[in-house]
């Protein structure tokens, strides 16, 4: 599975309250979550950002609360990938849960910069910086969890497993 978007940089500890705050939880609604995305670090992300752009953060993304609205509305407003140095890691179990891709990468992170085009091979974990024509590394998935990001997240991976396994 590839993704190609713009690069679009965030810091180090960017927590769960940062990414959709608080104050946007009345609603499980996951389009009116993506509104909300990121607004208390930049009021303009969504208005700027195009649907497969790529989020490139620091260390510890997505640190906090273990809120599943944060991938939820990152993956809704339109972002493709997350590349971090480091994730928290129940961000990290919740962003696979959702069928958000995510990679961590030191060397990405820090020589990516923003509005830099990008192509990621995600079931290599090789992302390709076109801009700069420079190639970084990142763990890739295992297959089942690859496929578990193709399908969607977790529910619909096992709904087609269950549905596989019936007849």
């Amino acid at each position: 599975m590839n993704v190609n978007g713009k690069a679009w940089k965030v810091g180090d500890h960017i927590d769960t309250d940062v990414i959709i705050p608080a104050r946007y939880l009345n609603t499980s609604d996951p389009n009116e979550l993506a509104k909300y995305c990121m607004i208390d670090y930049d009021s303009d992300f969504v208005t700027k950002i195009k649907t497969g752009d790529i989020m490139v953060a620091g260390v510890n993304f997505g640190c906090g609360s273990s809120r599943e609205h944060a991938p939820i509305a990152i993956k809704v407003a339109g972002i493709s990938c997350v590349i971090a140095k480091t994730f928290a890691r129940i961000f990290y179990r919740n962003a696979i849960n959702i069928g958000l891709p995510i990679l961590e990468s030191a060397e990405a992170s820090e020589k990516i910069k923003e509005g830099d085009e990008l192509e990621i091979d995600l079931a290599l974990g090789k992302i390709v910086n076109i801009t700069r024509k420079e190639t970084y590394t990142a763990t890739a998935f295992p297959p089942f969890m690859q496929e578990l990001i193709e399908q969607g997240g977790l529910i619909n991976y096992t709904k087609k497993k269950l549905g596989t396994a019936r007849l």
